[in-house]
């Protein structure tokens, strides 16, 4: 029976102790909601483990603008909550828990939940995502939530009628500068370097602004404040000279790190931590596959992740059902 927690269009189907799929999809962003849609629809049994909210980092966006479809955007929100939907509607269970241990290398796949549940299933398919990188500097952490975010859309609000900066080049640093905009009395844009990394059309937005402005060549060294932030120091990447810049809030776009501290002593990592795994998204354990931002690729968008979860289920669809029956066939040969 499906139990209904949490938001109430989300539809949770509650596993009970030693639940047995044929897919479990750790992380609840555009990979894994894709890879349970096209998992459900393919007949398989499968069930999805969240945390937090189902979406990722998706779902904190205020504005998508690149995924086909939709020629004046998206809320990113709206964009997974139909996503979600959809992949409920084709039969995917989704579970609002933790894991808080993964067992991948056997032929069953375990993952043990926040509170001792354990869900078992033939295949695994990792969607755990990336979080934003920090700054590592001083302040940073004693003011994080109180004026140090990583989230415009969940925290800007906040800096309504305030000055407010943002770290960070690439498209989504653009975004939550724009964004920003419209709710700050002023936006500075810090950037190491001395053009921006984000989309042409981006960045073309932003400088034209009259509510941005961009302070080039320059990274965060220090975050001011004590009850909250009131400034941070600036310095000159060429120079050294630093710049004291008070601001009431602080909005980091500087990367992001791959969730797999889960997985990094089972599934191979590269250097920078992540999961080694190709276009066909397997990865080095057998019915085990990586989509999504965690794993090794070129391009880290909500399409690609899309496209990752549906090539994981199908991956994992013919492991399970034609892979078999290969083996079988081949054992049954006579040695040569």
């Amino acid at each position: 029976m499906a139990v209904y927690i949490g938001r109430k269009e989300r539809p949770v189907q509650l596993a009970k102790p030693a639940d047995s799929f044929d897919v479990m999809i750790i992380g609840g962003g555009p990979a894994g909601l894709t890879a349970g849609l096209y998992a459900a629809r393919a007949g398989l049994s499968a069930v999805l483990l969240e945390k937090m909210f189902t979406g990722g980092q998706a779902a904190t966006a205020n504005h998508v603008e690149n995924y086909p479809g939709f020629d004046n955007g998206i809320g990113g929100p709206e964009l997974t909550m139909a996503m979600e939907r959809q992949a409920a509607k084709a039969g995917l269970a989704v579970r609002s828990a933790g894991v808080s241990r993964l067992e991948l290398a056997g032929d069953e796949k375990k993952a043990e939940l926040e509170g001792g549940m354990v869900v078992t299933a033939k295949a695994a398919i990792l969607a755990m995502g990336a979080r934003p990188r920090k700054t590592g500097v001083n302040g940073e952490e004693e003011l994080r939530g109180r004026g140090v975010s990583w989230c415009a859309t969940c925290d800007g609000f906040m800096m309504k009628g305030k000055k407010a900066a943002v770290v960070g080049g690439g498209n989504t640093a653009a975004e939550d500068a724009i964004y920003l905009a419209g709710i700050c009395e002023h936006v500075t844009v810090v950037h190491r370097r001395a053009e921006l990394r984000a989309d042409e059309a981006l960045t073309k937005r932003l400088l034209e602004h009259p509510k941005i402005t961009v302070i080039w060549d320059h990274v965060v060294k220090t975050f001011e404040g004590e009850e909250k932030l009131r400034a941070i120091e600036i310095e000159n990447v060429k120079n050294q000279e630093r710049t004291r810049l008070p601001v009431e809030g602080v909005f980091i776009a500087i990367g992001e790190d791959p969730d797999t501290g889960l997985v990094k002593d089972e599934v191979k990592l590269n250097q920078e931590g992540y999961i080694t795994a190709g276009e066909d998204t397997r990865t080095n354990l057998r019915r085990v596959y990586a989509a999504g931002d965690l794993r090794t690729k070129p391009l880290r968008q909500i399409v690609t992740a899309a496209a990752d979860g549906a090539v994981a289920a199908m991956a994992a669809m013919q492991d399970l059902r034609f892979a078999p029956a290969r083996e079988r066939e081949l054992q049954a040969q006579p040695a040569t």
